[in-house]
């Protein structure tokens, strides 16, 4: 006898909601940075994601339809607060720039050791040829004259004598990138190591605050 008893199913057309996990949305937006770490923004594609999560790309279109509708998720939900706990640092230090980018080293320690995908993508964005990552930053973003503002806001600190003459103001940010966001990094392979295997968060955060503070200096 064939059982007529309706069955209940998943809609068509819709993939499983729970293949690996309790949220298959947020598990494609964690591989899809981890695959931007590994390969770079221009070199990810849904198809590269499917592959990675072991879907089918129907079923990650399913998600988003397109990898700028995936990049816009990624900003909302991971760029855009990481943005939001920097921003306001210059303001609230806008007569004391050592102070300034002291907090920042400090946050930037923060944000490292919480996304394993920041140091990758923030340095592997900065060598490539590729444009389109920054592109789709400046996009949503909304404010290319923001960094130009900081440059101005540096250059005006050394003529008042509130910073070391010498810097560079259009290299600054990425010096204190390289001494915080860049260790943070290398750091997850130090395990073991008889030299650097030591070396915790907060030895990065003081070591790049003693550097900066010293450098920082208009004396």
């Amino acid at each position: 006898m064939v059982d007529s008893t309706p069955r209940r199913g998943r809609r068509p057309g819709r993939p499983p909601s729970r293949p690996d996990g309790p949220d298959q949305r947020q598990r494609l937006i964690e591989i899809a940075l981890g695959l931007f770490a590994y390969k770079g923004f221009a070199e990810t594609t849904l198809a590269s994601i499917a592959r990675e999560a072991g879907m089918t790309p129907a079923a990650v279109h399913y998600y988003f339809k397109t990898r700028e509708q995936l990049f816009d998720a990624v900003y909302d939900e991971h760029i855009l607060p990481m943005r939001q706990r920097i921003g306001g640092i210059f303001e609230s230090h806008a007569d004391d720039p050592v102070d300034a980018f002291t907090e920042l080293a400090e946050r930037f320690v923060e944000l490292a050791g919480e996304h394993r995908w920041v140091g990758p993508v923030i340095f592997g964005e900065m060598i490539s040829d590729s444009h389109v990552f920054k592109e789709h930053i400046r996009r949503r973003f909304g404010d290319e004259e923001r960094p130009i503002r900081l440059i101005e806001t540096i250059r005006r600190w050394q003529s008042q004598g509130k910073l070391n003459p010498h810097l560079d103001p259009a290299l600054l940010m990425g010096t204190v990138l390289s001494l915080t966001v860049l260790p943070m990094t290398a750091s997850r392979r130090w395990h073991g190591d008889p030299v650097r295997g030591h070396v915790t968060p907060a030895d990065i955060a003081r070591h790049a605050v003693a550097l900066l503070r010293q450098g920082l200096q208009p004396g």
